[in-house]
């Protein structure tokens, strides 16, 4: 127990001492490619199922055209579909819920059976225990139950934020992994998207809204002093672990 203790202690003091180090600094910007707490790698299992489509032989002019069909010339289709290629993601969440339950139970019941006359047996049995049998067996119940639950949601986020193409699936469809780091003063805010899309989705303007995007992770969160704050401190969060009461 007391080596627990202490090694609890020498816990607490390392985070205390990895955050003693940024005090009077802004939080430092992580290198590209590199984010701090990565959203979780999609896994090509559950979507590299369909088998590749057969590639169509390449064709550098139209027909009828003086103009090459590549993404290069000057009426070509840019939107991203190669390994490395740039696509914007549009984040628009305007979410709503409203559940509400009720529930109302209610039952009551009741017997009562007499003998007045039972060639004299309510007169034997009252003057030998002194016991009334008016009435001989009474029965009564009641039962009642409520319940009342509500519960209400409500989410806006407006984001835009440009992702890479860091895989390309044998079915064609594209993995695309983003980060964008803003520092305002001390406080520095992260905004993560990783998932998967079709490269038919993507608009004639390089971009996609997030509601097309299969396996979507979407972090958005920060780092910095005002963050800090709004976390409870080591030792409070280790007594809320550890107290069972």
């Amino acid at each position: 127990m007391i080596a627990r203790l202490v090694l609890t202690a020498l816990l607490v003091a390392a985070a205390g001492c990895s955050r003693l180090e940024n005090v009077g600094k802004a939080p430092a910007f992580t290198p590209p490619g590199e984010a701090e707490n990565p959203v979780p790698p999609i896994a090509p299992r559950r979507v590299a199922l369909a088998t590749p489509p057969p590639s169509p032989s390449p064709e550098p002019y139209s027909a009828a055209s003086l103009w090459r069909s590549g993404p290069s010339s000057l009426f070509g289709d840019r939107r991203a579909k190669s390994l490395g290629d740039i696509v914007t993601v549009v984040i628009e969440i305007d979410d709503k819920a409203e559940l509400k339950n009720t529930t109302k139970r209610s039952r009551s019941g009741s017997e009562d059976m007499a003998v007045s006359a039972l060639l004299g047996a309510p007169a034997l049995i009252e003057n030998a225990f002194g016991v009334s049998t008016d009435p001989a067996a009474s029965l009564s119940s009641s039962s009642s139950s409520e319940g009342d639950g509500s519960v209400r949601r409500n989410e806006k986020i407006t984001l835009r934020v440009a992702a890479t193409v860091v895989d390309v699936l044998p079915n064609g469809h594209l993995v695309i992994a983003g980060n964008q780091e803003i520092r305002v003063n001390y406080e520095l805010r992260d905004l993560q998207i990783a998932g998967v899309i079709r490269p038919e989705d993507i608009s004639r303007r390089n971009e996609i809204s997030h509601d097309k995007i299969a396996e979507a992770r979407i972090s958005y969160g920060g780092r910095g002093q005002i963050t800090d704050v709004q976390q409870p401190r080591y030792g409070q969060q280790i007594a809320d672990i550890l107290l069972p009461f």
